[in-house]
């Protein structure tokens, strides 16, 4: 399964899901936890299929022997899992509909649990009892299992984890405040792994969530495995003090194939993983200003004393009176931010590495805070500094800032980077980062690093890409072309409508016809790449052929601008004839094709263009493929330079601002401005006609 598959997969299941909950009376908190069981419990099915043959026949081959053991204890040894004929995901999908399926998945959660005792306790069970509360949600449990039967009996986990995660990341949508308490979004905690880079070790999350920080974790190591000779073994350990979190966690743990421990406690007051100096890595998006944290819980628990504790005198009221009737006076933290930054520097072992979500006023906190920021910059154990995009959380608007510590620093320099206006826009309310600018970020940690090699590998990879994609393109434009002449010679347009369509034709087809050169040049690029060349001349090759795509792009969409202008004017021709006839309009179906087919190409030439864009915003710069500071993006700051800047950590104060340009010509843009007129005169003008129409209507109602 591709992955353009896989996205219309999980677009189609959770489609079809929503659409369920949306006729039911359930909420969707009361919803997430059973659609999620329903998907582990297809995964422990198409995995225990797998294994399926092989378990018989090695029963089969020991039954009557000495040697000879039960078909569940083989199961367990070869897959994890023993599924009973009760629980197997067939026998309830073919349940009949006057059963109590409800009960029946129940049934097949509490026989899986008895086979696994990592998941005692954690599948949802009575859950599934809020299905039979109303006869408006009795079908449902049928119509999940049938909804969630697609997914192909071959996938993998891999598929399953993914699946996973989508409809975590729709319900912590869905939910609200509440959703996004367990729930990072993946851009997020992709970034955050791509700059950490774990490479196997135990990695430690104090508030877990659903578990994520640890799925990437183990995304980033599967990829990265070829690259590593070290330990690509991993071991999670998390705390999260809601059950119900708890319970999706260990879910996710359990359909992504990872060994770990999830533990149910409050991380200001329990310490279950005796976390000091115990993680080569750590990873969370912690809550933010929590205000009620006592004093005395944390003042002596190294895991918070040990660079300094925030402290601000607050009056709270105590459950116990004090004397002459009044309540004791109860110190707690200003408020918890500084409590996790101290969390994190002190569980890292010697040489490990943490990153940590933040509220951006953390960035210039005062007082007490700041004193506990100084040291840290002091022992140097901060890496660096990221300003996140706003909208990037389902619950927090504002830009929040990712915190980078490494107790292996080499040098004593903090390295800024402010990643504000990179992001790409999903609605108008959220935003996400593209896997492509997740690596493009990652390359300035690595540059810094002095890993060039990485560099020159990742432009390369771009210029495949778009390549690629290019090729795509080119080959459905012959039967646009055809389209376009069939439609011009149906529509017997006047003459110089007609001969500018074929103009704009004539100038698309022969702008494509450079391809073929642009293509020798890439196949050039990509056996030459092969050979020992230095960084520097990878370099300077690239930026040699990515400069040869710029006329091509500016002299396509000069072409797919023009065929959509003579498009456009021939509609417009066609309207006032009819016009200038009496009669109305009517829009001819294979204009509407060639219409959607011309958008198509312009949408296919968009998305190749974009991988030379990204080359493009790395070689403006990084010029040399090699770490230098970029106003309005990154600086590499020294101590002196944030002692002067009264210890702050909030980038904004040393990458300082560019104004970021819009990529247009000036006769692009007025182009633009003069279309926008024509389209608002257009509209304006049929404004007023219903305004004609609706007074002649009232008129005739009303009688005045």
């Amino acid at each position: 399964m591709n992955r353009d598959q896989l996205k219309k997969l999980e677009n189609d299941l959770w489609s079809a899901a929503d659409k369920l909950r949306a006729n039911s009376d359930l909420k969707a908190s009361e919803y997430s936890t059973p659609v999620l069981g329903l998907i582990f419990l297809k995964f422990a099915d198409n995995k225990y299929r797998q294994h399926e043959a092989a378990i018989k026949q090695e029963f089969k081959k020991l039954q009557g022997t000495r040697r000879e053991r039960s078909e569940e204890k083989i199961a367990i040894e070869k897959c994890g899992f023993y599924l009973k004929p009760q629980a197997r995901y067939d026998y309830l999908l073919n349940l009949p509909e006057k059963e109590n399926i409800a009960k029946a998945i129940r049934a097949a959660m509490a026989s899986i649990e008895k086979t696994k005792p990592e998941l005692l306790g954690v599948l949802p069970q009575e859950e599934y009892d809020r299905f039979t509360r109303s006869d408006k949600n009795k079908h449902i449990p049928k119509d999940l299992l049938k909804l969630f039967s697609d997914i192909p009996v071959d996938a993998t986990g891999d598929v399953f984890g993914q699946i996973y995660e989508y409809f975590l990341a729709n319900f912590a949508l869905s939910e609200g405040q509440g959703g996004g308490e367990f729930f990072t979004p993946r851009s997020v905690v992709k970034l955050m792994t791509e700059i950490i880079e774990p490479h196997g070790g135990k990695v430690f999350d104090p508030a877990c969530g659903s578990g994520g920080m640890f799925v990437q974790s183990a995304d980033f190591i599967l990829q990265h495995q070829a690259d590593k000779a070290a330990d690509l073994d991993v071991f999670v350990c998390g705390t999260e003090k809601t059950l119900e979190t708890v319970k999706l966690a260990k879910m996710n743990l359990a359909v992504n194939n990872l060994r770990g421990d999830i533990k149910q406690a409050n991380t200001y007051y329990e310490d279950p993983f005796n976390a000091f100096g115990a993680f080569d890595y750590v990873m969370a998006n912690p809550p933010f200003n929590v205000d009620d944290v006592t004093l005395d819980a944390v003042e002596k628990d190294r895991r918070f004393n040990t660079y300094g504790v925030p402290r601000n005198k607050t009056k709270a009221k105590a459950s116990g009176g004090g004397k002459g009737g009044k309540e004791k006076a109860v110190e707690t933290v200003p408020n918890g931010n500084y409590l996790w930054i101290n969390l994190f520097a002190t569980s890292l072992k010697p040489g490990g590495r943490a990153a940590l979500v933040m509220a951006n006023s953390a960035s210039d906190a005062r007082h007490s805070e700041a004193d506990i920021r100084r040291t840290l910059i002091e022992q140097n154990l901060i890496y660096g500094m990221l300003t996140l995009p706003s909208n990037l959380f389902y619950t927090v608007t504002l830009p929040a800032t990712l915190w980078f510590f490494d107790k292996g620093k080499t040098d004593e320099k903090v390295l800024f980077i402010d990643a504000r206006n990179i992001f790409t826009q999903v609605d108008r309310a959220h935003r996400e980062l593209s896997d492509e600018q997740i690596q493009n970020i990652a390359l300035i940690p690595r540059l810094h690093k002095g890993r060039r090699q990485e560099f020159v590998d990742q432009v390369d990879r771009y210029l495949h890409q778009g390549m690629a994609q290019l090729k795509e393109a080119a080959e459905h434009l012959p039967a646009l072309s055809e389209r376009l002449l069939a439609v011009l010679a149906e529509e017997a347009a006047d003459a110089e409508t007609s001969q500018a369509a074929h103009n704009a034709i004539t100038a698309l087809q022969a702008q494509w016809g450079q391809l073929a050169a642009l293509q020798q040049a890439q196949a050039q690029h990509e056996r030459t790449r092969g050979q020992k060349h230095s960084v520097d001349d990878r370099n300077a090759a690239q930026h040699t052929l990515r400069a040869r795509f710029t006329p091509f792009f500016s002299g396509l969409h000069a072409a797919v601008k023009a065929l959509d202008k003579a498009i456009r004017e021939m509609d417009k021709r066609k309207v006032e004839a009819a016009k200038a006839d009496g009669r109305r309009a009517t829009a001819n179906r294979q204009t509407k094709g060639v219409k959607a087919a011309v958008q198509a190409l312009h949408d296919e030439l968009k998305a190749a263009e974009l991988y030379y864009q990204h080359v493009s915003w790395l070689q403006e710069r990084f010029p040399k493929a090699t770490y230098e500071d970029v106003t309005g993006l990154c600086k590499l700051a020294s101590r002196e330079e944030i002692a002067e800047q009264d210890w702050s950590l909030n980038p904004g104060r040393y990458v300082g601002v560019v104004m970021e340009e819009d990529g247009k010509t000036e006769e692009e843009f007025l182009m633009e401005l003069a279309e926008a007129g024509d389209e608002l005169a257009e509209l304006q003008s049929e404004a007023h006609k219903l305004e004609a129409v609706i007074a002649r209507n009232l008129a005739a109602l009303t009688g005045l």
